[in-house]
C-alpha cells in the first residue's frame, strides 16, 4: 500500500490507512526480530519512525490522539534501543576500518570488534531481548486498536492547512537543531538535527507532489543527511564508551588506535553534517511552506470538486 496521502480521499481514512498498514509492518518485522534480530530490530524501528512521523504531521488536527499514540510508539522503540545499539557499533566499527584502511590494516581494532561481538550476542541470546519483543510486539497490537478514534477535519481546506502546518513544524525542528548544533556543537544537539532529518524526510513522501521544491533531489538529500548524522551519532556513542572509567571496551592498548580514527571521523562527520543542513534547512520554514500550503488547497478543492462533478454525473 502506498505510503502517501492521497488528495482525493478523506484526510482521515488515508492517514488511518497509512498507520494500520505501517505499525502492522513493525508487528511483522519484530517477528522477524525473534530469529534475525541484526535485522528485524532495524526495520521495526524504521517503521516506527515512520508512524512517529504521520502523527506529527497530522498532529494540529487531533493533538490529545497524535500525542497520546507519538508517546507510546517512542516507548516501544526505546525498549529495542539497546540491541540495535549493539549492532550499530560493531557497524561503526567496520566504517572506520573501511573510512581509514591503512591505519587499520594491521589488526588495531580487532580486539574491540571481538568484544563488541561477544556482547552483541549475549544480548540477542538473552531473555530480555525475547522479553523486550514481546512487549513491543503487545503496545504495536493495542496502538492498532486505537487507529479508529482519529478524527480529523476532512474539509479540504482544513486538511491542507493540517498538512501544511505539520510540515511548517518539522521545518522549525530542524531549525532550531541546526542552530544549536552550529552553536554549541554538543552530541544531543547533533542527535536532535538527525531526529529532524529523520522525521522532515516522511513528509516528503506522505505529500508527493504538493511539496514546492523538486521532490527527488530533496528526499535524496535529506535521506543522505540522516545516513551521515547517524553515522557521528554512533560514532559520538562509541566515544562515550570510550571516556566510560569502567573500561568497557577494553585495555587502553586495545583503544588506542580506536580513539585515534574517532576523533578524526568525528571531525570530518561534523563539518559535513552542518554543511549539508545548512543547504536543507537554512531557510525560513513560513517561507519553505507558503507554496505547499497553497498548492494543497487548490489540489484538495480540486479533488473534491472532481467527486463532486462524477457523483452529479
Amino acid at each position: 500500500m502506498s505510503f502517501r496521502i492521497d488528495p482525493r480521499l478523506p484526510l482521515t481514512g488515508e492517514v488511518r490507512r497509512i498507520l494500520t498498514d505501517e505499525v502492522g509492518k513493525a508487528l511483522a518485522h519484530l517477528e522477524m526480530a525473534r530469529e534475525k534480530p541484526e535485522q528485524g530490530l532495524h526495520k521495526c524501528r524504521k517503521r516506527l519512525k515512520s508512524v512517529r512521523a504521520l502523527l506529527r504531521l497530522v498532529r494540529s488536527g487531533d493533538e490529545p490522539f497524535c500525542q497520546t499514540e507519538n508517546e507510546c510508539y517512542k516507548q516501544v522503540s526505546a525498549l529495542l534501543a539497546g540491541p540495535r545499539e549493539a549492532t550499530a557499533l560493531i557497524e561503526t566499527i567496520d566504517r572506520l576500518a573501511a573510512s581509514f584502511p591503512e591505519q587499520s590494516a594491521g589488526g588495531g581494532l580487532d580486539a574491540v570488534r571481538d568484544r563488541l561481538v561477544m556482547r552483541q550476542h549475549e544480548l540477542h541470546a538473552g531473555a530480555g531481548l525475547d522479553a523486550a519483543i514481546s512487549a513491543a510486539a503487545a503496545a504495536c497490537r493495542e496502538g492498532l486498536g486505537h487507529i479508529d478514534r482519529l478524527s480529523l477535519p476532512d474539509q479540504p481546506e482544513q486538511a491542507a492547512d493540517i498538512l501544511a502546518e505539520g510540515a511548517r513544524a518539522t521545518l522549525r525542528r530542524a531549525r532550531k537543531a541546526l542552530d544549536k548544533a552550529g552553536s554549541r556543537g554538543e552530541a544531543d544537539d547533533f542527535h536532535d538535527l538527525r531526529k529532524a532529518a529523520k522525521t522532515h524526510s516522511m513528509p516528503l513522501s506522505l505529500l508527493g507532489r504538493l511539496w514546492p521544491t523538486p521532490i527527488k533531489a530533496r528526499r535524496k538529500a535529506v535521506d543522505a543527511l540522516g545516513e551521515r548524522l547517524g553515522e557521528l551519532h554512533d560514532v559520538f556513542v562509541m566515544r562515550a564508551l570510550l571516556d566510560a572509567e569502567a573500561e568497557p571496551l577494553g585495555p587502553p592498548e586495545d583503544i588506542k588506535l580506536l580513539g585515534k580514527l574517532v576523533k578524526r571521523s568525528e571531525k570530518s562527520l561534523r563539518k559535513s553534517s552542518l554543511a549539508e543542513a545548512a543547504e536543507l534547512f537554512g531557510d525560513s520554514p513560513k517561507r519553505s511552506t507558503r507554496k505547499l500550503a497553497r498548492k494543497a488547497r487548490d489540489d484538495l478543492a480540486g479533488a473534491a470538486q472532481e467527486d463532486l462533478a462524477a457523483a452529479a454525473g
